[in-house]
């Protein structure tokens, strides 16, 4: 649940990048950044994205940056929250403690949902003022294939990939995911067989698990105790929009607490949940608008209106314009300052 703006790059980050014949100066120099960023501890998010943006302007095709970067990666090479991972029992306990660990390692966020015979997981941003470049999108998303691919040693297949942006070479992502694969979709997600994440991992320690989980959990629990009530309830609010308006009781539940406790701790940072409920909505929404590709049912959806006249009414609340409005004008000033 974290809002800062740093980001830790691991080493085998730039180590897998050399084996692609792409150096940490290059990629530097691309996305005009200082030299500091490749031996830093951390980068902002705005750093952040510059640099996959400039792998994926030097790899020259985003759907084979995707592809050799997943699979040029060495498994030794994760950080320990990704690397406990790959010890799991199986592919369900992987997936869902990358998700668990994946709170301390912005901007993504993976949402998993096993439905019948699918199992979803869907990409979502910590960070939702800003989104990731595409190669990110689909990156993160072979990450978790490659995940199941490498735990239990065989070549697993997904059964479908969403991504909202074109992300280069159709075909050979369709390949490497032996899957269709769908651009220009509402969400980034990933679609797998649910009976594959039974699939017991060959790369399971156990040993290994136990000295690992207990500190991965303890740094989990400072970095979770280290922000606002605030920022923690307005984080899932924005996460659970899609599903409709949450209700405090469900935003308390999730933080471990009951309502009362809530409110009186919101109370104490001197806010309320229907005011942070009516901001994540507000920020949600010029996120929204910002995306030409979404038209105003699909914003008002995203937000957790079931009619675009109270999406309406709402937002000109907000900002005292329409929606339409809105958009055009911000669309206009994105065009002129390019």
């Amino acid at each position: 649940m974290k809002t800062s703006n740093r980001i830790k790059i691991p080493q085998g980050f730039w180590e897998g990048l050399c084996k692609l014949d792409i150096t940490a100066s290059e990629i530097a120099r691309k996305a005009q950044l200082p030299f500091t960023v490749i031996t830093g501890r951390e980068v902002s998010i705005t750093q952040y994205y510059a640099i996959w943006q400039a792998y994926s302007d030097l790899i020259g095709d985003t759907a084979k940056g995707i592809i050799q970067l997943a699979t040029v990666y060495e498994t030794n090479k994760y950080p320990p929250t990704v690397l406990a991972t790959y010890h799991a029992r199986d592919y369900r306990e992987a997936i869902y403690r990358m998700a668990k660990y994946k709170q301390q390692c912005p901007p993504e966020f993976l949402r998993i949902i096993e439905d019948g015979e699918i199992c979803t997981i869907e990409l979502e941003w910590q960070h939702t003022e800003q989104s990731g470049p595409p190669i990110l999108l689909g990156a993160t998303l072979a990450q978790v294939l490659e995940l199941g691919r490498r735990g239990t040693g065989e070549s697993l297949k997904a059964r479908l990939v969403e991504l909202s942006h074109a992300v280069g070479d159709r075909q050979a992502l369709e390949a490497y995911f032996s899957c269709p694969v769908r651009m220009g979709a509402q969400n980034n997600r990933l679609t797998l067989h649910r009976s594959d994440l039974d699939r017991p991992f060959v790369t399971h320690n156990q040993e290994l698990l136990e000295i690992l989980t207990p500190v991965l959990d303890q740094s989990l629990d400072e970095y979770q105790c280290s922000h606002s009530i605030t920022e923690k309830v307005k984080w899932i609010i924005k996460r659970s929009l899609t599903a409709g308006q949450p209700e405090i009781r469900t935003v308390a539940s999730e933080l471990g607490m009951s309502s009362r406790t809530l409110q009186r701790r919101l109370t104490d940072e001197h806010t309320s949940f229907k005011q942070l409920l009516n901001e994540a909505k507000h920020e949600q929404a010029r996120m929204y608008l910002a995306n030409p590709s979404l038209n105003m049912k699909e914003v008002a959806f995203l937000i957790g209106y079931e009619d675009q006249s109270s999406f309406y009414r709402a937002f000109r609340h907000w900002e005292g314009d329409t929606p339409s409005n809105w958009r055009n004008a911000h669309l206009d000033s994105l065009s002129i300052s390019q």
